[in-house]
């Protein structure tokens, strides 16, 4: 599938019109915040090394973990979704941007009239009691002079709880620290092997530019260099190797087909270098087409993430989101935060609002495997070209590829496909996800209408294979 073409045509397709609409910006790793062009958006909407589009779209995340330092960080992505680059990270604390004057104020207000009726409420209840006990002769007695109690120590806690999922994952996943002459920053990832494969994001181990000198610290606080084994920026994924460990502790890796909407997860990493953070929350939804960048300057791509509320911020980027059986469900990824109308349009950084997103474990799998044993990774086609704006309730397909996947099952131009297998395609993004999460040879269901959305129709696709250039379409 491709992207249109034509001039004037945004690079990716939009997601339908359903979504509310935002924009993207950067989440940097740590480091000091870069202006974004303004916006009419609810959102910023604009890309933090380009003039602003102008163009708006649904819920559009952004890579977290790096981000932008001394210099733009490349082109991003134009695209209905907004472009994204993850560009070069920063170093140093976050700048804080202060509340407004009148809600500090509020605050403080607030604050004082606490303290001044926690005081007086005190102040009755100890005349109260002296007068008590010196009239009935009771004897004063201090939790001070208590002893502590007796205990074991921290012991193993029982099984399906957050304690547990701690204890066994936090051995296995890893802070990363990249530097170069012209970037340095943190990010996290998981181990893989023993003897010290670790699966991360592309952005965090591509995040400090070529040359750059990669050491991973592990959670009994050792540290160990790191050289690059592959990455995809198709997808977002990349596997270092560090140099002289072994008996590290591998990851259990879980099955993205058996997550539920609602199930609780853990994701556990680096936000802001505080190693070895866990958060919690649930899946909030699944098949959610996230667009996301590769190298700076190089193109985006959508995959089909599973979004969760557990909080994740800068930092937190190639770590683990895992079930409560301590079991990889995902590699963090992306995040959504508020920007023009929201919070500080100014701050490229914003915390945690709910909106994570993850890459499924199934696809992290197959590339992290690809990567280690080819150094690159291999995706399916369907052999469509996608019309970026639209407002089809679907992905309208503008060509079809000759002798394509598509073409070979009967599928012809300017229809509208709904469904691939049982995932509702809703934008091309959508289709694109879809396709992008399944290799090729592949054979799956695809529905799809004429192009006044009726008669519909299903066929079976086998996928084919994507030029070693270029993720799937």
């Amino acid at each position: 599938m491709t992207e249109d073409p034509r001039p004037g045509m945004p690079h990716q397709a939009q997601a339908g019109p359903q979504e509310p609409q935002s924009g993207t910006k950067p989440m940097p790793w740590s480091g000091t915040a870069h202006p974004v062009p303004g916006s009419t958006a609810q959102y910023a909407v604009t890309p933090p090394y380009e003039p602003a589009t102008g163009r708006t779209a649904p819920i559009p995340p952004y890579p977290y973990g790096y981000g932008p330092a001394g210099g733009p960080g490349g082109p991003g992505v134009p695209g209905g979704h907004g472009p994204i680059d993850p560009g070069y990270p920063g170093s140093g604390p976050q700048p804080y941007a202060a509340p407004p004057k009148r809600g500090r104020a509020g605050l403080v207000a607030g604050a004082v009239a606490l303290a001044l009726v926690a005081g007086g409420v005190g102040g009755a209840v100890g005349t109260l009691a002296t007068r008590s006990a010196h009239s009935s002769g009771g004897v004063v007695t201090n939790a001070l002079d208590v002893p502590p109690p007796k205990g074991g120590g921290v012991t193993n806690a029982p099984a399906g709880t957050i304690p547990a999922v701690a204890q066994k994952v936090l051995p296995s996943v890893v802070m990363i620290r990249v530097s170069s002459s012209k970037a340095e920053g943190e990010g996290s990832g998981v181990v893989l092997s023993t003897d010290g494969m670790i699966l991360t994001n592309n952005h965090v181990a591509s995040g400090a530019g070529p040359n750059a000198k990669m050491n991973v610290q592990f959670s009994d606080g050792t540290s160990s260099p790191a050289t690059v084994v592959g990455v995809d920026p198709v997808s977002d994924l990349a596997v270092i190797k560090v140099a002289n460990k072994s008996n590290l502790t591998p990851i259990d890796l879980g099955n993205s087909k058996e997550l539920q909407v609602g199930q609780s997860v853990v994701a556990i990493g680096s936000p802001l270098g505080l190693a070895g953070t866990v958060t919690t929350g649930i899946v909030s939804a699944l098949n959610r087409p996230v667009s996301t960048s590769g190298e700076s300057g190089g193109q985006g791509t959508v995959i089909s993430a599973v979004q969760t509320d557990a909080p994740i911020n800068p930092g937190n980027s190639g770590g683990a989101l895992v079930d409560l059986n301590g079991k990889l469900i995902g590699i963090n990824t992306a995040i959504a935060t508020l920007g023009a109308g929201g919070l500080d349009s100014n701050s490229a950084q914003s915390g945690s609002i709910g909106l994570g997103f993850a890459i499924p474990v199934d696809q992290a799998r197959r590339v992290a495997d690809q990567l280690s044993k080819t150094g690159h990774a291999t995706y399916a086609q369907i052999g469509m070209s996608v019309r970026a704006i639209d407002d089809a309730n679907g992905a309208r397909i503008l060509d079809i590829t000759p002798d394509g996947p598509a073409a070979k099952a009967g599928i012809p131009g300017g229809v509208i496909v709904t469904k691939v297998e049982d995932q509702i395609i809703d934008s091309g993004n959508a289709l694109i996800a879809a396709v992008r999460s399944h290799q090729p040879g592949d054979k799956v269901k695809v529905t799809y209408t004429d192009g006044n959305g009726q008669n519909p129709k299903t066929v079976d696709v086998v996928l084919g294979a994507a030029p070693a250039d270029g993720g799937g379409r």
